[in-house]
């Protein structure tokens, strides 16, 4: 349905920046430099029929509206849309300056559909039909008497016939065509009571690794500065951009910049910070997450590389150091949809997919540690014998003897063991368990002695004892255990992302937040999809008592999807890249495993980048066997790990009579999805909002269709499926299917009500 505009709606005003028009550059040769010829312009604009004489340089258009390209709709192939254009026709006007006319003038131009184009009042090209992406067509030798030295007037007009729509073009040196700029991102109007409240000095201060903590550290994040250059470029910036607020995305409100990056671009940060070198002190610099690769320098030289966009890394910078102001900088380079582990982050953004994400994201910050030290943690626990038992890594460890490990309920000690360094356990009397219903946490504290009992190092962490598994109940369906009792899963999709934070949230009080309010609602669960949260994320499922299906990244090719169908395939991933993902994988593994609201790993999601399913499958039973393994989330079924999972939309659904699940847990792991949109709190008004199974005319009727999937959930249960995942948390970008406003601002349903209908599933 075509939707007409009128002058009173601003959301069309000031869209997100693409560099739509322009030839602007410096000594406008043949062998001008390409890097430097477009510029970022706003236009004038109508989508109702301009009076004559609109295409001359002194015609009137300030009572146009006022945008950025380019014009029309995000789901026509090749748009790089900065405003959006839906009615049958647009007129647009922008001016641009020559310093000097080049030998081969071009229009490098995308039209969807016919379009008629005017600089300084004459008609130098008329074209009908349309065009899937960019093409450079040449200005006739006829028509270059229409430029001029100095300031000139690019008049469009574009007509739309049918399907997709689109108008962007810019003036060039036809000998010289440079790159198209970045996409932009949307700019949405949509913030987070929390994301009012961020300031450079409030943002993310809170210690980052709970389950491992020390107290000396010091928060990088803050204002950074940041430019952007062609990726080819080594040499550090000799100018830059502006600032940007860490550890918010370059695309994001909240870092400030809203710029999406090239893959054909590097992204530069710089910043500087006080050090006092130690004797017998090393310092460590530690990344929570930064998308995608990324080589960082300390007073000039390089201390390490990284490459994966989702997990922390670190590196000890001691030698790099000075005493008083050292500078640090990153290099990033983010290539989204290449093989790349991204998520649901995409260049083009719409329908299930999100803005893409770049450079730091996560929390930044140093920590002081002596020579030998603590590098890792890996703790697990046997509810039959209440053992706590840990697996420490060291660095510098020649002068540690012993492991001190004080494991505390409160603040009473309950057990204290100390053993040669290696592994250690403590054994808990009478132990409490760790259950969605009574998330018990014991606090540990971990030392590392010398051969004289001093403390060479010591962190605080924490545990909680339970067990994962799975039994067969009276009628032979598998069921999933939380310390040997059947429990069932019942737990949303949550995305994570936020509408002024994207990937990152707001802060910690408003990642607290979503898990809360989820508990309150009544679910026992959450499917954290396709995403790895914060450290503190975790933290709080475990002291709130949330259980959590954890999705590995997702990225690269995959196979046709053929959801539970006899016969799948796998996509055919080089060594290379399979080896990437293998990486990351194990990385996600091995920065998640001590946390026991952790129950079940899915390396897949649907079909997504999905291939070597079994070797993936059998590598992470073998990696974890205290978790369940869901390989494949509603993908192609392979025989492999634990758990045999659909999705169904809009309401449940399971082949429950295929004989060949039944060695496996049966669970939907998708479905719902019911829409309502919320006017004032929508992240673009203009697009199509959706959800599945289109939108109810009420909230009436959007009550009565979630309490429908609810109650063909319930009877799935009865015979067989022993989880479901309902979509979703939280409304995100043009999906409106959340149980919550994309801004946590509005309720859809009361978390007090969902808590009611949610009882049904726990009832035998």
């Amino acid at each position: 349905m075509k939707m007409k505009l009128n002058k009173m709606q601003p959301s069309l005003i000031q869209r997100a920046v693409v560099l739509l028009v322009a030839f602007v550059s410096v000594g406008m040769s043949r062998h001008a430099n390409a890097e430097n010829v477009l510029s970022t312009q706003l236009w004038r604009f109508t989508t109702e029929q301009p009076a004559n004489g609109w295409q001359q340089s002194d015609f009137d258009d300030s009572d146009w509206y006022q945008g950025e390209g380019g014009f029309g709709t995000r789901r026509t192939p090749g748009a790089r849309v900065g405003t959006t254009w839906d009615t049958d026709d647009i007129w647009i006007r922008g001016s641009f300056s020559l310093d000097s006319i080049p030998e081969n003038l071009g229009l490098l131009m995308h039209h969807d559909d016919e379009v008629e184009v005017s600089v300084n009042g004459k008609q130098i090209a008329a074209i009908e039909g349309w065009t899937s992406n960019y093409e450079l067509v040449p200005v006739a030798d006829e028509h270059r008497s229409a430029f001029k030295q100095g300031k000139n007037l690019l008049a469009v007009h574009c007509h739309q016939d049918d399907g997709g729509q689109y108008i962007g073009i810019h003036v060039v040196d036809a000998d010289n065509v440079p790159p198209l700029p970045p996409i932009p991102p949307f700019k949405s109007e949509l913030i987070t009571t929390w994301g009012s409240d961020l300031t450079a000095d409030n943002a993310w201060t809170e210690y980052p690794r709970p389950q491992m903590a020390r107290d000396n550290w010091t928060n990088l994040n803050g204002m950074w500065d940041y430019a952007v250059t062609r990726e080819n470029q080594t040499d550090v910036p000799s100018k830059w951009d502006g600032e940007i607020l860490v550890p918010f995305c370059l695309e994001s409100k909240l870092g400030g910049v809203q710029r999406m990056l090239d893959a054909r671009e590097a992204l530069w940060y710089r910043r500087n910070f006080d050090a006092t070198k130690q004797l017998k002190q090393r310092t460590v610099l530690n990344f929570e997450a930064v998308d995608y690769q990324c080589e960082v320098f300390v007073n000039g030289t390089s201390v390490g590389r990284h490459q994966g966009g989702n997990t922390p890394f670190s590196f000890d910078v001691t030698d790099a150091l000075k005493d008083g102001k050292n500078e640090l900088m990153v290099r990033v380079e983010d290539d989204t949809e290449a093989w790349q582990l991204r998520g649901k982050q995409v260049i083009n953004p719409g329908g299930i997919f999100y803005t893409q994400v770049s450079g730091i994201w996560q929390t930044v910050w140093l920590e002081q540690v002596n020579e030998t030290y603590l590098t890792d943690l890996t703790i697990s626990t046997d509810p039959q014998t209440g053992t706590i038992h840990l697996d420490p890594e060291l660095e510098g460890s020649a002068s540690a003897k012993q492991l001190r490990l004080v494991v505390k309920d409160g603040d009473r000690t309950v057990v204290e063991k100390e053993a040669a360094i290696g592994e250690i356990s403590a054994q808990v009397d009478d132990a409490k368990l760790w259950s969605p219903q009574s998330p018990h946490l014991y606090t540990l504290e971990v030392s590392v002695l010398d051969d004289a009992g001093n403390v060479l190092d010591e962190v605080n962490s924490y545990a909680g004892i339970r067990s994962v598994g799975k039994t067969r109940d009276a009628d032979g369906h598998w069921r999933m255990t939380l310390n040997g009792e059947p429990i069932f899963h019942w737990g949303p999709l949550d995305q994570g992302w936020w509408p002024d934070g994207l990937l990152t949230p707001p802060s910690d009080e408003g990642m607290l937040f979503d898990i809360q309010w989820l508990k309150d609602a009544g679910f026992n669960m959450i499917r954290k999809h396709i995403k790895v949260e914060p450290r503190r994320y975790y933290y709080h499922c475990d002291r709130l008592g949330m259980m959590l299906w954890q999705d590995q990244v997702s990225g690269g090719q995959g196979p046709p999807w053929t959801h539970l169908e006899p016969n799948p395939v796998d996509a055919d991933w080089s060594d290379e890249n399979h080896a990437q993902y293998m990486i990351e994988l194990e990385r996600m593994i091995d920065n998640l495993e001590s946390h026991p609201s952790i129950v079940v790993w899915v390396p897949f999601n649907e079909a997504w980048g999905q291939h070597r399913t079994v070797e993936v499958g059998k590598w992470t039973s073998n990696r974890d066997p205290s978790r369940l393994v869901n390989v494949a989330s509603g993908g192609n079924f392979w025989p492999v790990g634990d758990i045999a999972d659909q999705h169904a939309y809009p309401n449940p659904g399971f082949p429950l009579d295929a004989k060949r699940f039944d060695d496996f847990i049966k669970v939907v792991g998708e479905f719902g999805g019911h829409g309502y949109p919320v006017p004032g709190h929508l992240w673009d008004a203009e697009r199509d909002n959706w959800g599945y199974g289109g939108l109810p005319k009420s909230k009436a009727e959007y009550r009565d269709r979630y309490l429908k999937s609810l109650d063909i959930l319930n009877e799935l249960r009865h015979k067989g499926i022993a989880g479901g995942v309902y979509t979703q948390t939280t409304d995100v970008e043009g999906e409106i299917n959340g149980l919550i406003s994309y801004d946590r601002k509005v309720e859809k349903i009361a978390p007090e009500e969902l808590k009611q209908m949610h009882e049904v599933l726990f009832t035998p």
